[in-house]
C-alpha cells in the first residue's frame, strides 16, 4: 500500500482501513448436535413423543420475550411475507418515520430456510428419533440504533437450537466515535468523503479489533431473548464465530475528477494483469499443482461504481469507487479454514505454535483482521504499478537496448517476442511479490513439458538462468541476499506491466487514449 500511497500523495487526503461488515454468528454449542439435544430433552422430562408439544411452548414463550421491548417502547412490529426483502431498507424507512436516537428502531418477523429440530417417525425401526435438518421457521430481526455500533440488527431463530445473527458496519462505529468526540466529518453511506482528524479516527476504528466481543455479543443476545436462562439454563451460553468478515481500505481522493482520471486504467489493468490463479497470492495462497478450489476474477457495475472483484475458496479481495471519490480496497473473508496463520493449537500454549488453519471464533478475529489488511495492502501494491504518466517508448527504451558490462555484452529485452513475454509474465505472478522465486519456479513456467526428464529439466534450468541474467543486466530482477532467489525490482513490475498490458490493448483502446 505504501507505493501506491507514495505514488498519489498529492492527489489523496487520508487513508482509512478497518472493517465494513461484519456478520458474526453465534450457536449453543450443548444443543446444536442431537445427542446434545436429547440430553437436553432428558434434563427438562420431555418424552420424545411429546417433542412438538414441548417445543411450540418453547418458541411462544421465546418470541413473547423478545418481543416485549418493543411493545413496551410502541416500536413497529412487522411481518415481511418475502424473505428476499431488504430488510435494511425497511428499517431506515421505519427509522425515518419513527427517528430514535439510541435504541430499537423496529422488529421484522420472516419465515426463513435454517437447520432446525424435527421428530422423525422411522418406521423401519419402529422409533422415534430426533434429526437436526433444513426446514423453515420464525426469525426475528431487531434493528438498533445502537449507542456503540450505529444502526444494526440481530437475528434469532424461533425453533430449536435458536441459532443468533449479528450484523453490524465498522463505519457506522466510528461514526458514533466522531460525534461523541466532536469529531467533524462527512459520510456518504457507508465512507467518508471527508474527516476532520483522520489519525484520530484511524485510531477509533482499531479499537473495534480489540473490543471483548465475547462480552458485547453475549449482551445483544440476551436483549434478543431476555428469557434465555429461564428456556435454557445458566449454563448453555452462545459460542461466537465471525461467519463473514469485510475488511477496507478506503482511500479519499482530494477530487473526484483526480479518481476518475486513473480508475479506469486501474479496472483495466486490474482484470488483465490479475487474472484468475495469479491472485491467490493476495489472499495469502500459494499456488500449487494439487489446488483443486475455484478462482474467479470477473467485474460489474454496482451502485457504488465499477466493481473489480476476485474470488479465492469463498474469499475475495475486490476494488470499486465510492462516492466518486473514495477508492476502496476490500477483502471478503467467509472461509478462514483455508488461510493458514501461526497459532498455537487450541488449549496449548505458546510451544505449541505452528502454521494451522485459521479459526473461525472471535478468538481467531485479530489474525484475520491482519490477513486482511496484507491483502489489501498487496493489491495496492500491485495496482501501483499499472497506471505511468511515463510514455511507452520513454519508459522501454533503455531496457530494449544491449548493454555491456566488463567486456560482455548482454542483449536487450524484446517486449513483442513470444519468449521474452512469457518471461516478463512469469516474474510477474502476484505470488512471487513476497518470497521472489527461484530458478525452478520460472523454467517450471517457461517449459513445463521439459520437467519430467532429468537432462531436459537440467536443459530448460540453463536457458532460465541465460534469461534471468537478462533481466538482472537491465535491472527488472534482483538477487535476494543468501537466498537462491530473485526479486522482481519496482522497474522490473512496472515495465513488465506496461508491456503486458499493451499485448490487450485494442487500436481503438489506443486512439481514445492518444486523443
Amino acid at each position: 500500500m505504501l507505493e501506491f500511497i507514495r505514488k498519489y500523495r498529492e492527489k489523496t487526503s487520508f487513508v482509512l482501513s478497518g472493517f465494513d461488515r461484519v456478520v458474526f454468528r453465534g450457536l449453543l454449542r450443548s444443543i446444536v448436535h442431537p445427542d446434545g439435544m436429547i440430553k437436553h430433552l432428558s434434563r427438562c422430562d420431555v418424552p420424545r413423543r411429546e417433542f412438538g408439544v414441548h417445543v411450540e411452548k418453547t418458541t411462544d414463550r421465546l418470541k413473547s420475550a423478545s418481543l416485549a421491548e418493543a411493545e413496551r417502547l410502541e416500536r413497529p412490529v412487522i411481518y415481511l411475507p418475502s424473505s428476499r426483502t431488504r430488510k435494511e431498507k425497511v428499517a431506515k424507512e421505519v427509522l425515518a418515520e419513527k427517528p430514535v436516537d439510541s435504541g430499537l428502531v423496529c422488529v421484522l418477523k420472516c419465515v426463513e430456510p435454517c437447520m432446525a429440530y424435527d421428530m422423525y417417525r422411522n418406521k423401519q425401526q419402529r422409533k422415534l428419533e430426533l434429526v437436526y435438518r433444513p426446514r423453515k421457521c420464525l426469525h426475528l430481526y431487531h434493528y438498533y440504533n445502537d449507542a456503540v455500533f450505529g444502526l444494526m440488527h440481530a437475528r434469532i431463530q424461533t425453533w430449536y437450537p435458536f441459532h443468533v445473527q449479528v450484523c453490524l458496519n465498522g463505519r457506522s462505529f466510528l461514526a458514533r466515535r466522531m460525534d461523541e468526540e466532536g469529531c467533524g466529518y462527512t459520510r456518504h453511506e457507508n465512507s467518508f468523503t471527508h474527516i476532520e482528524k483522520p489519525e484520530f479516527a484511524q485510531r477509533w476504528l482499531d479499537e473495534l479489533v480489540h473490543l471483548n466481543w465475547t462480552e458485547s455479543l453475549d449482551e445483544i443476545a440476551a436483549r434478543l431473548n431476555p428469557a434465555h436462562r429461564e428456556l435454557l439454563g445458566p449454563y448453555t451460553r452462545y459460542y461466537w464465530f465471525a461467519h463473514q468478515t469485510e475488511w477496507a481500505t478506503d482511500i479519499a481522493f482530494s477530487t473526484s475528477e483526480q479518481l476518475q482520471r486513473i480508475y479506469p486504467q486501474l479496472v483495466w489493468g486490474a482484470i488483465t494483469t490479475f487474472s484468475s490463479k495469479n491472485v491467490m497470492r493476495f489472499l495469502g495462497k500459494q499456488l500449487q499443482s494439487h489446488f483443486t478450489g475455484e478462482v474467479t476474477s470477473h467485474y460489474n457495475c454496482r451502485p457504488e461504481g465499477l466493481c473489480v472483484k476476485h474470488d479465492v475458496n469463498g474469499n475475495s479481495v475486490k476494488m470499486y469507487d465510492k462516492a466518486g471519490r473514495i477508492l476502496r480496497v476490500e477483502s471478503t473473508i467467509t472461509n478462514p479454514h483455508d488461510i493458514t496463520v501461526h497459532r498455537p493449537k487450541e488449549g496449548g500454549d505458546l510451544k505449541s505454535i505452528a502454521p494451522r488453519s485459521m479459526r473461525k471464533g472471535v478468538a481467531d478475529l485479530e489474525r484475520r483482521t491482519k490477513v486482511s489488511q496484507r491483502a489489501n495492502d498487496r493489491y495496492l501494491d500491485g495496482l501501483s504499478r499499472l497506471d505511468t504518466d511515463v510514455p511507452l517508448a520513454q519508459l522501454l527504451a533503455p531496457v530494449t537496448k544491449p548493454k555491456k558490462r566488463n567486456g560482455r555484452r548482454t542483449r536487450g529485452i524484446r517486449p513483442w517476442d513470444g519468449q521474452d513475454l512469457a518471461l516478463l509474465n512469469a516474474i510477474n505472478r502476484p505470488e512471487f511479490l513476497l518470497a521472489g522465486f527461484r530458478n525452478t519456479d520460472i523454467a517450471t513456467a517457461l517449459f513445463p513439458k521439459d520437467q519430467a526428464q532429468l537432462h531436459r529439466k537440467r536443459a530448460a534450468s540453463a536457458r532460465t538462468s541465460y534469461r534471468l541474467h537478462i533481466l538482472r543486466e537491465h535491472g527488472l530482477i534482483a538477487k535476494i541476499p543468501k537466498k537462491q532467489r530473485y526479486r522482481t525490482t519496482s522497474k522490473g513490475s512496472q515495465i513488465a506491466t506496461a508491456i503486458l498490458l499493451a499485448q490487450h490493448a485494442t487500436v481503438k483502446q489506443l486512439n481514445q487514449k492518444a486523443a
